[in-house]
């Protein structure tokens, strides 16, 4: 995971994000590049919060877009109470040797029902040999 951590809080909702390249599971030959990606939610707020929904937006390296959304993060809503934390590990692949990823998490408060969106902060997905 590469040393440089984006993170972003919202309404005390702190979301970081730990990048990888995988080269075992890309293939130069047919512009398939692979990518891990960990992301941690650390709950700072004075509020139990529940992760209900996500929603990326990952574009290419020229700048094809696609969108993902769905329930939860790899089969889990993970409930956090103040202070608690989730981190999970996750995966894109791109037909080129760059990419980007940026999002939100729609968030329940759990006292009142409430929700709100947690910014994910925007992360470049990179192969290595691409900056040389």
């Amino acid at each position: 995971m590469s040393p440089n951590i984006p993170s972003l809080t919202t309404l005390g909702v702190t979301i970081e994000v730990e990048t990888s390249f995988l080269p075992d599971q890309s293939s130069v030959d047919h512009n398939q590049f692979a990518f891990a990606y960990r992301i941690t939610i650390k709950n700072e707020s004075d509020f139990t919060v529940q992760l209900t929904h996500r929603k990326w937006e990952i574009t290419d390296g020229i700048g094809s877009k696609r969108r993902v959304e769905g329930e939860g993060v790899v089969g889990f809503q993970p409930i956090l109470a103040p202070g608690q934390q989730h981190t999970y590990i996750s995966g894109c692949t791109f037909n080129t040797r760059i990419g980007k990823m940026e999002g939100c998490f729609k968030m329940l408060r759990v006292l009142d029902n409430s929700t709100f969106d947690a910014c994910i902060p925007s992360f470049i997905l990179e192969d290595p040999s691409a900056l040389n």
